[in-house]
Order: C-alpha cells, then structure tokens, then sequence
C-alpha cells in the first residue's frame, strides 16, 4: 500500500506533462540534497524550486473533483524531501506568497523532523485570523486536527461558517465536534445572532450543531400512522 506521500506523488506525476515531471524529478532530487546552505549565496535549490512551481507545474488535464491542486502537491513533496529546519519553514511561511503559505500549512504534518509544535500552531493560528479561505481551510488540516487547542479549534469552526468555508474541509470534524458542549453553545449563539440581524444561517451549521449535541441525525418527524399507534397503546 502507498504511503499518503507516495500515493501524492503518483497522483501528480500522472497529471504532469514531459517537461513538468523533468523539472519535479530535480527539485526533488535537489530537496533531498539539501544540506547546509551559505545564505549569503541567496535561496538554496530546493526553495527556489518551491517557489517557482506554481510556473512549472504544467498539468496535461485539467483539475478533476478532489484531486490535489498540482501546485500545492508539488511544494508538499519538496518540503518533505528538505526537511527544513523550524525556523527554514517558520520563515518560509512569514515572507511567502497566500499560496506559498497554503502550502506550508498542507505540508505541516509531513514534515520529517516535524517543526517545533509551538512554532506550527502560530502558523495555524496566523492563517486562522486572516480572512482567506483557502489559508482557513488549509490550516484545519490534518496537522491542527491533531494538535490545535480546543479552544482555537472551536474558534476555527466559526471561521470557516463566517467566511463560507464548508466544513467538509475540516479534518477531523466528526472526530473533535462530537459531543463538544462549548462548541455546541457558541454554534447557537452565532445561529441567534445571525437570524437577529435577518441573516441566513449557514447549512453546515446544523451538521457541526448535531454533532456537538451527540445527536448526529435529526430526528424524523412522526408520521400519522405512528401517532395512530402511539394512540392505541
């Protein structure tokens, strides 16, 4: 069986033209090479190749349903082979582009030495308060499913509802909502809220809501003829 990476990689790889994999099957070469790098020299290979792959990464179709955006699979896999140090992925993150950082958020949990913890859960919580949403659903990945604080977590699942986020893009979600008291009250305070200002509320509130409550699937109403026998007995 693939591993999650190796099985990226394939997926990618299909998807690449000629040219595109040449330049992959480098960066990747050069990632894994890494070693000390003089900075006085300017980038090192391997960030220059995370970079630019949003200019190399030529697919020969089209992106079809779920599948990883190409750009994004590309810098996961260079990330991995680098094996970047804390503070090489901490500055990464803070001087790249949205994109840039998107993809450090993906590639947190694949990190091998992974990052401090500390210093990963600030870039969770970085993107967590931006209004990007492609930066709030990547930053609650499988990295912030496993390690974020309840606290913030909860505070990620109103952001997603606030900026549109589906909660399908939550990992985790059923796992850590369920029978959540705290998240299940600041869900109807934000329902209320939301209908006093004659706002829709968001669908994917009622889902996030039941699951906090335990009760994963509303309730059918009674039918005339279960009343009928409810009656008789």
């Amino acid at each position: 069986m693939l591993t999650p990476l190796a099985s990226l990689r394939t997926g990618l790889e299909l998807r690449l033209t000629a040219d595109a994999r040449a330049w992959l099957h480098l960066a990747l070469s050069e990632a894994a090479d890494a070693g000390e790098h003089d900075q006085a020299r300017g980038l090192p290979p391997w960030e220059r190749h995370f970079v630019t792959a949003g200019r190399r990464c030529h697919t020969t179709q089209q992106q079809q349903g779920s599948s990883p955006d190409p750009v994004d699979a590309a810098r996961v896999l260079i990330l991995h082979a680098a094996a970047p140090g804390t503070d090489a992925v901490v500055a990464l993150y803070r001087r790249g582009s949205a994109d840039e950082r998107r993809a450090v958020l993906l590639a947190l949990p694949h990190l091998d030495p992974p990052p401090a913890a500390g210093a990963a859960l600030g870039l969770v919580e970085d993107a967590l308060r931006t209004n990007d949403t492609r930066l709030v659903a990547a930053a609650l990945g499988p990295y912030a499913a496993a390690h974020l604080d309840a606290h913030q977590w909860r505070h990620g699942i109103l952001k997603c509802l606030f900026t549109g986020v589906p909660l399908a893009a939550v990992t985790g979600l059923e796992h850590r909502a369920a029978g959540d008291g705290e998240l299940a009250r600041m869900l109807e305070d934000y329902a209320r809220e939301r209908t006093a200002a004659g706002r829709a509320v968001p669908e994917d509130l009622g889902h996030a809501l039941r699951l906090a409550r335990f009760d994963e699937t509303p309730a059918r109403p009674a039918s005339p003829q279960d009343r009928a026998e409810g009656s008789e007995s």
